[in-house]
């Protein structure tokens, strides 16, 4: 099954548009416009980016920062760091679309040859959306890749009669990978259950047998569920509940890390912690200092455009 949500994909966008190609763009078309007004507009363009640009990667470094690696067996339940190694059965194990890779996870884009030029558009896009899993040896723990920032992952191009271009990423089995997300604990002794909601829903199943239950419950006879027949049918249900609940929490936990329903950055990544926070650290300084350069040079051109 392939998709990739629009929120996920507009961030995709987003981060492809606030690259050193965006900043010689802007650039380029100011000098080629001449007028001192499209310069000064250019070059506010380029320092409002950089600006964004650079809170945007610095936080990210931050957030790598501030968070300690868990181990998934002994993981508390909320925002943490896993490093582990992508594992699960053979039988998970996906096929990118176009090159045929074995993969756990994979996005592609598609390209087509288009106008006089013969520039390369792109007519499709998707992801897969499957759950998979990684193990760090003190426990298992599945990872939901909707909505996530995969970064650094394998890549591979392959071309169709020379007019088609599929560009792949994926994350193969066995690789170590990196994830920063929303931690929690299904089943075992974290699963919540309601004793009242599932006794409700029991009795509600019972009613819809109605000759079942007064075999069942009706003990005088008279083809009529009593008070004093209806407490002992609840009793019965209650107990068959608790006993239900009893062998659920006997179920070994199950582990998965999802995007953050707050809005916290999710990441993937094949990259260690120190690698990743570093490349952070080192892009938020690069747009800072275009940012501030682009400022310094509209304080400059006003200057000399006042005679001061």
């Amino acid at each position: 099954m392939v998709r990739l949500p629009d929120s996920a994909h507009l961030r995709d966008r987003l981060r492809q548009f606030l690259t050193s190609a965006s900043y010689v763009t802007l650039l380029v078309f100011g000098v080629l416009v001449g007028r001192a007004s499209g310069q000064l507009t250019c070059l506010g363009l380029i320092s409002a980016l950089g600006f964004l640009a650079w809170a945007s990667t610095f936080k990210r470094a931050r957030a790598i920062a501030d968070i300690a690696t868990s181990r998934i067996g002994s993981a508390a339940q909320g925002y943490v760091e896993l490093v582990g190694h992508a594992s699960g059965a053979v039988s998970e194990t996906l096929t990118a679309p176009f090159s045929g890779a074995a993969c756990v996870w994979y996005r592609y884009r598609s390209y087509s040859r288009a106008g006089r030029d013969g520039d390369w558009q792109q007519v499709d896009h998707g992801s897969s959306n499957v759950t998979f899993e990684i193990s760090d040896g003190s426990g298992v723990c599945r990872v939901d890749p909707d909505d996530a920032e995969v970064i650094a992952p394998q890549s591979r191009t392959t071309y169709q009669g020379g007019d088609e271009k599929h560009v792949e990423e994926f994350l193969t089995r066995g690789s170590v990978i990196y994830v920063l997300g929303e931690f929690r604990t299904l089943g075992g002794a974290h699963a919540a259950l309601s004793v009242s909601e599932d006794v409700g829903e029991l009795l509600k199943t019972w009613k819809q047998d109605p000759v079942e239950l007064k075999r069942r419950f009706d003990l005088d006879g008279n083809g009529e569920i009593d008070m004093h027949e209806w407490e002992l049918a609840r009793r019965l249900a209650t107990q068959m509940v608790e006993k239900e609940h009893r062998e659920i929490r006997t179920i070994g936990d199950s582990h998965i890390v999802k995007a953050p329903v707050d809005g916290r950055l999710y990441l993937i990544s094949t990259l260690p912690p120190h690698k990743l926070r570093q490349r952070f650290v080192w892009w938020s300084l690069f747009h800072l200092c275009v940012a501030v350069v682009a400022l310094g040079s509209i304080v400059w051109l006003q200057r000399q455009a006042s005679g001061v």
